[in-house]
């Protein structure tokens, strides 16, 4: 990935990640598809979602906005996969353009939901921690049936997750860790969650106690986890879309394998946390 692009990227996810910029292809259906192993993209054309396949079930990563729930539904169903067979819905952070879809989700497919402890309360109080009174930053509330804590597993048969918790974003924000074969190797694959500052305080008031240490203890994990396969809940993290393109004429899963990008992204992105607290801090 080259600087220009990494910088891009992260300025797209920067105003992708705000309310107040949401993107018109946030709610844009795109066609679904194969990225390596079980794992499936089902998300729109700007907010990701993964389904990670099982012959006993499946699981499935995010659920975009209220209005991206039925694209999510729709694509699942034209990979020729059941609805009634996602047994597990995970959730990236609880944030309004990830999270908004789980309740749709959730009722529609009778799964479970589980979540990292940090966003359990945003989730089922259908709320953005910290802009509680913000109604544009809030998400119909779900009910959470399973407590994730740092390092614990999701597994079906054939399916099995890391919850990495990585906070900052929000204070549950989960990178989510799995592998995948393809074509007789085995990677890695990591769906990063985010560290944009966006519309986070990260000065007084702060948007939760703890979060600029926080933000600072994800850029030291994060280089520490490895993403042969790197994806994220917005495909332009990682430009997702434009590998699909080549992948698709190749092919082959090749164009999905970047093991550069993940640790590229986060340099960056920890540059600009920093700047951002020195210039936010100085006024």
């Amino acid at each position: 990935m080259t600087w220009l692009k990494i910088t891009t990227a992260a300025a797209a996810i920067s105003m992708l990640a705000t309310p107040a910029f949401a993107q018109s292809n946030w709610n844009t259906p795109t066609e679904p598809f194969h990225i390596a192993g079980n794992i499936y993209y089902v998300g729109t054309e700007g907010l990701g979602a993964y389904l990670f396949t099982g012959p006993k079930g499946h699981v499935l990563l995010d659920g975009a906005t209220p209005q991206g729930a039925p694209i999510i539904e729709a694509n699942i169903a034209k990979l020729g996969f059941k609805l009634s067979d996602v047994k597990i819905l995970l959730n990236s952070h609880a944030h309004f353009d990830h999270s908004g879809g789980l309740a749709q989700l959730k009722k529609d497919t009778g799964a479970q939901l589980a979540v990292m402890d940090g966003d359990v309360s945003a989730i089922e109080g259908g709320f953005y921690l910290g802009s509680e009174d913000s109604k544009t930053m809030g998400a119909p509330p779900v009910k959470v049936d399973r407590v994730l804590k740092d390092g614990d597993k999701v597994t079906l048969e054939g399916i099995a997750l890391t919850a990495n918790l990585t906070p900052g974003h929000s204070r549950g924000c989960t990178s989510w860790g799995a592998k995948a074969t393809e074509a007789g190797k085995t990677y890695d694959v990591l769906v990063f969650c985010s560290a944009t500052v966006a519309a986070n305080r990260i000065t007084p008031p702060l948007q939760y106690a703890g979060i600029v240490e926080d933000y600072r203890s994800t850029f030291v994990k994060a280089k520490r986890l490895k993403a042969d396969i790197p994806l994220a809940p917005h495909p332009e993290f990682f430009g997702l879309l434009e590998k699909k393109a080549k992948a698709k004429a190749e092919k082959s899963a090749a164009p999905f394998v970047d093991p550069a990008a993940l640790p590229a992204l986060i340099d960056k992105l920890q540059a600009d946390f920093e700047k951002t607290l020195k210039e936010r801090t100085a006024h």
